[in-house]
This record gives C-alpha cells, structure tokens and sequence, in this order.
C-alpha cells in the first residue's frame, strides 16, 4: 500500500466531511485519480469513513463506471444501444478494436487505453455516438475513429481532439461539447423566452399551500411516464413530520432513446433550478439535489456554474430574494452508470451513498425518503413546467395539452426518421403527426417510452400521447420496414437483464428465461404452447416484481406478442409439437475446436 494512495485518499475522504452518505463521491473521485477503487483503496476508505469495508465494495461492484480492475488513464465507451445498432455500431466497434489492439472489456498492455460498452449514453438522435473518458464524440466514422486513436497515442487529451462544437450552450467554454442539441420544435412551456427569477418571486409572495394549490390547478402530472400528479406529490411531503425535507431532481434518464432531459440542462438550467427552489418553498425543504446520470458529466461544471450564478443573484442560498422565513441550495449528486437508478428509491439509495438498490414502499419517499426524511423526486422537465405554471398561471397551463394531460410533452425521437431531435409539443397530439414531423413516413414500429414503454405498429398510430392513452416519457424509437421486432424485444430483453439489480428473483430470473424462450422461436424451435408461456411469464414478473424495472421489463416481450403476433406466428411450427431445443453438435462446438477433430461419441 503506497503512501501516495492513502495520503491522497485521506484528502478525499475529509474533503467530503468523511460522510459514508457522500460515498458516491468518495469513490468516484478516487477511480479518477487511480483508475480503479482497488482493494487497498477500499480498505483505506472503510477505514476512513468508519464504516464496514463490505459497504465500499458494495458500492464500486454495482456500478457500471466503477471498477477493481485498473482501467486504462483513458477510457473508451462504447454506445450499444439499438440504435446506435441500427446506425453502425458494430463497424465503430470493429474499428476501436483493430486500432487499439484489444477486445471489448480489455486494457492495452502498456496501460493506456481500456475499451468498453455502455448501454446508452443519450446521443441516439446523433449515433453512432461514443465516450472517451468525459468527452462525447457524436456521429462518429470509421475516420473519426482513426482519428481519434491515433491523437490519443500521441497523447492529446480527449478534450482537444473534437474538431467542431456543438451549437448553443454546448459551445460554452464550460461545456465544450460536440454535442448538437438538435432543438426541432419550441413550445410555449419549455423553450420559451424566460425572465429569470419571476416565477420564485410570484411564489414566495404566495403561502406555501397557495403554490401547491396552484400546481393541483394547473393539474400537472410527473414527467417520468408514470404521470403521478405533481401537486398531490408535494401535498403528501409538505403534511410528512419530520425535521428537514428534500427535493431530489431526478436528472437520471437512462432509458435508452430518451435524450431531453439532456437539452435541458444545456439550454434551460435556469427554468430547473428555478422549478427546484419553488417545490423547495413549497414543502418546507432547504436542501436540493439534481442526480445527474454518470454519462451527463460533461455537463457538471456548467451546471455548478449555473447554481453559482443562481446564488449570486439571491435564488439559492440564505434567504432566498429576501425571504427572512426561506433559504434553500442546490447540490449536485453524480451517477456512475446504473439504469435501475432512474427509479426514484433506487436513485435515493444512490443519494445515500449505497447500492442503486430500490426500496420496499411503503413508507414511501414522500414519508421516508433520503436519509429518512420526507422527500420529494421529480424529473427535469417536471420542475421546468412548475417555474412555467407560477409564472403565466395554472389557467393558461391547464388550457394547453388534452383534457387528462395538461401542458406540453418534449419527446426525444430517433431511429428511421429524416429529422431525429427534440420536439416540445401539446399532449394530445398523435402518433400520426409526430410521424410527419420527424419525418418517418413509412415507419412499421415505433417504441414508445422507451424499452419499458410499448411497441405499437400501423394501426396504432392514429392513437394520441397522453397519459390516457399513449403514455411516455419522452423517449420514440422509430423502426422501418427492414428491422425485426423480434431482434428489438430480444435486444431489450437483454438491456434489462444486464441492468437488473438481481434484488428480487421475479426480475432476476423471470427476464433471462423470457430471453431464453424468445430466442428459442426466433431459432425457429418454437412450438405454439411457447407464446402462451411468454404471455403467462410476462405478466408474472410485472406483478411480482420489486421494483417499476421488473415490473414494466417483460414488456417488450408482451407489447410485440399484442401488436406484432403475426411475427411470432409466422416462426412457431403448429405441425410439429414437439421442437428439440439442445443442439449437441453446437455445444460441442469449442471443445472440437479445441481438440481438432470431431466427436468420437456424437456424430455429425
């Protein structure tokens, strides 16, 4: 154990108050300076922080971002979602690999460079897309590829390698990014011109009860999907005992295809941290918090400018624009790549400096939430329209949107389209019109709220988004004609299996073998009894599941077995009932590679 580790590891410890609550920081601050949390390092840390060593290794073992093994000084990440899929994933990955000399998961021998995959990192209206240790590089080639691995031998750090930035605050000297917001459509609630600071103003001339009343009003429902309204949110906080109160934001949109939040913060942190200072006056909290998802990190420094100016300016800190009765700040809690995190108690946990584990409800966090205190969590574009409704009125939000869903709705699109970005539109607009907008004509699928929300065809596109019908929380994946739905809810199925936390064995369990059975047709092995079977599985891990992971995970399987039967049907053999499922030649496949030679008891 080396002096340097545990000189540089006590600094950081007592830099954060030797709080085990903060030891996401801990250990994040740790892997950047070491390139690993190694055993040592866990040890010194445990001690430090007085706390079980176990509690440490729980953490850096759960987390996609944090690792024992040493990773290279840089780290590439790959973007394997479905649509980077779709637009040249595995040609970018055949490029990495043949310029750095590994594979997928390894680091190059003289300790440079360690090569990986992610799920998703936000970027899939400009895929494929690709993270080098912060930096984004977005559209990326074969060139680009070239390009950058050979100015990262030369050792240029990865933030002077982009060759353009991106348009608006991305070209800020705090963020500095390639990345394009792709804005293709302003609304009325989101993107319109803002006067800063007026609706916190218009809210403290107002009681507490009179601003929660004025959100039921407007009949604002959580941006997340699940549409819980905001307002009764904040009631079940505001009337918790207990002596200190939270708002968490919930900037974690890990769902992949969703992007929005991630315009957001670029071009409307103000419109947030506003929204977060008046729920904060609302329920009685003087503490916020803005998760923001490992793969935003870009994005810190603009955004702790933007609480610093905030401050300056009287909307954070000790008595907020005068206010003697209300102080209220903002703090920011960095996410090290878990998507069950997005899940309000898990992201809790994660606040907690513990595992993304999701917690049993009741108490829910409204009651007991972070660190045992009434708490309440919601996401981006939540609080953007909460600053919107005290500053124009709960009558003119309530006017806008359709009957059951008031306001405006940003979707992020992508996939088979002509014009994939950011759209602000009214709730109650339909699936047809959004087609025509982003240009999609001719679309045979779209995938509505991401891998958790449904796969709808044709003839569900004359439905409306709304939470009465088509609800979302931003994210549309549009597939043309050439792509397998099947291949989709397999990729999905597999998405949900690598990010299952394995808390609870409905989850844990239930979605490999739902796999297992969806490659068992696409195999061409599947008998009719299989589609039945999916069917009854699906259902028994959404209702027996822990958590909204387990409990929306099956459907894909369940959304395309509805709306793309035909699919299904057309793979099932009804003539022969019974389909062997265990190939023997294919098992003994490596070990006859090995051997040389073929089997002596199986023939071919």
């Amino acid at each position: 154990m080396s002096e340097n580790l545990e000189s540089v590891i006590k600094t950081i410890c007592e830099g954060l108050g030797n709080d085990a609550t903060r030891m996401m920081d801990i250990v994040r601050e740790v892997q950047e300076t070491f390139g690993s949390v190694n055993d040592d390092a866990m040890d010194l840390i445990a001690a430090q922080v007085q706390t079980p060593r176990v509690e440490v290794e729980s953490v850096v073992s759960f987390y996609a971002f944090l690792t024992k093994k040493q990773n290279g000084s840089v780290v590439i990440r790959l973007c394997d979602d479905i649509i980077d899929r779709m637009f040249g994933f595995e040609r970018i990955k055949q490029s990495f690999t043949e310029a750095l000399g590994i594979e997928v998961g390894e680091t190059t021998e003289d300790g440079r460079f360690t090569l990986e995959t992610t799920p998703c990192i936000g970027m899939c209206d400009q895929a494929p897309a690709v993270m080098v240790n912060e930096e984004i590089f977005t559209e990326v080639s074969r060139d680009t590829v070239h390009d950058i691995v050979e100015q990262l031998k030369e050792g240029v750090a990865p933030e002077r390698i982009r060759r353009r930035l991106g348009d608006g605050n991305n070209s800020s000297p705090l963020v500095g990014a390639a990345v394009a917001n792709n804005i293709r459509k302003e609304g009325e609630v989101i993107f319109a011109p803002l006067e800063c600071g007026r609706a916190l103003k218009k809210a403290l001339a107002m009681s507490p009860n009179e601003v929660i009343r004025d959100i039921k009003t407007a009949r604002l429902r959580g941006r997340g999907g699940a549409g819980f309204p905001a307002g009764m949110k904040w009631d079940f906080t505001r009337a918790a005992k207990g002596e200190k109160k939270f708002v968490i934001c919930n900037a974690d949109e890990g769902e992949p295809g969703t992007f929005k939040d991630r315009v957001i913060l670029t071009e409307r942190p103000e419109l947030l941290i506003e929204g977060m200072a008046i729920a904060g006056y609302a329920i009685g909290a003087q503490e916020g918090i803005i998760y923001l998802r490992g793969e935003y990190a870009y994005l810190r420094p603009f955004l702790e400018d933007m609480l610093q100016k905030a401050r300056n300016t009287g909307m954070l800190g000790e008595k907020v624009f005068g206010n003697e009765k209300y102080s209220f700040d903002i703090r920011i809690q960095m996410g090290a790549g878990a998507y069950v995190c997005g899940e309000e108690t898990a992201l809790i946990s994660s606040c907690e400096g513990l595992r993304g584990d999701p917690k049993n409800r009741p108490p829910f966090p409204a009651q007991k939430g972070y660190l045992g205190h009434p708490t309440s969590v919601n996401n981006v574009e939540t609080f953007c329209c909460v600053a919107r409704i005290l500053d124009q009125g709960a009558g003119w939000f309530s006017q806008i949107g359709s009957k059951g869903s008031t306001g405006t709705k940003l979707l992020s699109i992508s996939g088979d389209c002509r014009r994939p970005g950011v759209y602000e539109v009214p709730f109650g607009i339909t699936m047809n019109e959004v087609l025509e907008m982003a240009g999609g004509a001719g679309a045979t699928a779209v995938q509505v709220g991401g891998p958790s929300g449904s796969l709808i065809g044709p003839e569900d596109f004359t439905r409306t988004i709304c939470y009465d019908d088509l609800a979302t929380g931003g994210a549309l994946m549009i597939f043309g004609p050439n792509r397998n739905v099947l291949e989709i809810a397999e990729y999905f199925m597999d998405f949900f299996i690598d990010e299952s936390c394995g808390y609870c064995t409905p989850c844990r369990v239930g979605n490999v073998l739902l796999k297992e059975r969806l490659q068992k047709i696409m195999e061409g092995k599947g008998e009719p009894a299989d589609l039945q079977y999916l069917e009854d599985l699906g259902k028994v891990v959404k209702s027996t599941s822990r958590c909204g992971l387990g409990q929306t995970s099956p459907n894909p399987v369940l959304t395309t077995l509805k709306n793309f039967r035909s699919a299904y049907d057309a793979l099932v053999k009804e003539d022969q009932p019974f389909q062997p499922t265990f190939d023997i030649q294919k098992a003994l496949g490596d070990a006859k590679r090995i051997a040389g030679r073929p089997s002596m008891h199986f023939a071919e």
